[in-house]
């Protein structure tokens, strides 16, 4: 979920005064070489050695078979980000909102230390109101609750909502404020806080694109309670084991960012176990050029993939080196499939996606746009063994203007699972066939070309 159309005008006056560019992640890939050598892989205590570290990767591409993807593209991500991979960790996939916010709760719901919540949007509605009366609840209990809110993702959300939490105990954050008076010295309304990230007890995670709102919940009505709407189609993940520290290091490297009140990080971080088999690493991305990993992180995948490449976005505005990546990767037998909304809460970006149809159906990049469904999941699996699930939309202002958050999961049985729910997807999701594009409206072809025409500001 994007911000309403007024707030993404205002926010565009801060892009007048010009854009730098994406970095070249040909750069990065270059630097990394393969040398034969297995990426470094990090265990509760220590490294393994390069033998164990070897070992661990032959049994992943005895699934997959060789792919660089499997440890040139975990080196790039390592090399842009210092992100290691953890092993140890059990990963559970949570398809839409239901059962995210069913996860959500029942984790909170056991908290007996702390809850760190980090999130875009958190709506006054009946699925934020549940939250915000656990919180409560659970502060009463003496748990320790710390909030971030983004200030534009929640725009609508008013101000009494979050006192109210704030008068019961629970700490909370507005992330860079709209309030020219209440935010920092250096003010820039587009700098925003897209990161999905809460964490229990220092020992459970869940991320990726589902914000608090009532628009992910099965009861999601239209104005007169009467008419669905149609539902929202998201992806989370659960994520048990050493891994969780580093999502920890995140919200509270964020907290501390925003000044939030004091926070006593030695009780934030228990002795981690090793729940699963599952190789983690997180990766985190902020604004400035140093700071785009999930770009470099997205281009380097494709680009290293050797068998297939599957996206599921909701907001696609590419630039020139992505859409380079993926036709070059459809050109080389790659087996490239993007699955795109039909409709969406963003016309303008919906359009403005559609504008770079022809040129990618026309390398043979496969494209579907998914029905009876407004789609929000942010997710790819390559090469049937590397996926990511997170909060990063394919478009500008993901890899430039906001703080996102990605998790790339190595493991065979999960990118099964990914590849599962991805052919469920298409199988509710129509193709778009070259020869049918081309005959569409010079209405609809005029409307792209103008909606693309605001690309860096999407």
């Amino acid at each position: 979920m994007q911000v309403p159309v007024l707030l993404a005008l205002i926010a565009s006056l801060g892009f007048i005064a010009g854009c730098t560019p994406l970095p070249k992640t040909s750069d990065v890939m270059d630097k990394v070489k393969s040398d034969g050598k297995p990426p470094r892989i990090v265990p509760i205590h220590g490294v393994l050695s390069p033998k164990q570290s070897s070992a661990i990767m032959e049994r992943l591409k005895s699934v997959s078979g060789p792919t660089e993807v499997l440890e040139r593209q975990v080196a790039v991500n390592e090399e842009v980000s210092g992100s290691h991979l953890i092993k140890g960790n059990r990963v559970r996939l949570l398809v839409d909102g239901p059962a995210t916010f069913a996860a959500m709760f029942k984790a909170i719901g056991s908290a007996r230390h702390t809850v760190n919540m980090e999130t875009f949007m958190f709506e006054d509605d009946e699925a934020g109101r549940k939250l915000a009366d656990l919180f409560i609840r659970k502060r009463a209990e003496g748990v320790r609750v710390n909030l971030i809110y983004d200030s534009v993702g929640s725009v609508e959300t008013p101000a009494s909502f979050f006192q109210r939490l704030r008068d019961k105990g629970v700490n909370v954050v507005e992330f860079n404020p709209i309030n020219p008076l209440k935010a920092s010295k250096k003010y820039r309304l587009t700098l925003r806080d897209h990161r999905k990230i809460l964490v229990v007890d220092g020992t459970t995670a869940i991320t990726g694109g589902v914000n608090i709102s009532q628009v992910y919940s099965s009861k999601f009505f239209g104005e007169e309670e009467k008419t669905p709407k149609i539902p929202w189609r998201d992806t989370d993940i659960l994520i048990e084991g050493p891994a969780v520290a580093e999502f920890q290091k995140i919200f509270l490297h964020a907290w501390a960012a925003q000044k939030g009140p004091a926070l006593n990080e030695k009780e934030y971080f228990p002795e981690q176990k090793e729940h699963g088999a599952n190789l983690v690493q997180v990766i985190k991305s902020r604004p400035g050029e140093a700071g785009r990993t999930t770009y470099v992180m997205y281009v380097s995948a494709v680009a290293f993939a050797e068998k297939s490449v599957h996206l599921t976005t909701p907001y696609f505005v590419p630039e020139g080196q992505m859409i380079k990546t993926l036709r070059d990767a459809a050109k080389s037998g790659v087996d490239v499939k993007i699955i795109l909304p039909k409709k969406s809460d963003q016309n303008l970006a919906l359009y403005a996606g559609r504008y770079y149809y022809d040129e990618l159906l026309e390398s043979g990049v496969k494209l579907y746009e998914r029905r009876n469904a407004i789609l929000h999941a942010k997710t790819a699996v390559i090469d049937g063994v590397w996926a990511t699930v997170g909060s990063t939309n394919l478009d500008f202002l993901s890899f430039a203007k906001n703080f996102e958050i990605n998790t790339v999961i190595l493991s065979g049985d999960f990118a099964t699972e990914m590849e599962n729910m991805f052919a469920r997807d298409l199988a509710e999701s129509d193709r778009i066939k070259e020869e049918e594009w081309e005959k569409r409206p010079w209405a609809s072809r005029m409307r792209e070309w103008f909606s693309h025409l605001f690309s860096h500001m999407l």
